[in-house]
């Protein structure tokens, strides 16, 4: 799975109080500490909570989804810091991609 931001995922398994099929954006990349040449994936999901995923991880607990179209805005994001993330997901940032 090679994610990107604005991707879209599902969890597989009941994690930080999602259940299974709960979508999630990812809103950042970062190197993986296993597998530096690839990109672990920083995920926000429909109930505000937030983690990191190893490739490995990702594997274990994400699904992609496809989404026929994922506005701009949302792939462009540029994540600051979770105090920015979490006013972001406040204000209702991925509710178009939540709501679908």
């Amino acid at each position: 799975m090679e994610l990107n931001v604005g991707n879209v995922v599902t969890v597989k398994s009941e994690i930080l109080g999602c259940k299974i099929g709960t979508k999630g954006v990812v809103y950042n990349l970062y190197p993986d500490f296993d597998e530096p040449m690839r990109f672990g994936a920083s995920i926000i999901f429909e109930n505000g909570k937030y983690d990191g995923f190893s490739v490995n991880d990702q594997e274990l607990f994400l699904n992609e989804e496809s989404v026929k179209c994922i506005p701009f805005y949302i792939r462009g994001y540029k994540f600051i810091n979770v105090m920015k993330l979490s006013q972001d997901f406040e204000k209702d940032y991925w509710g178009e991609i939540f709501n679908q």
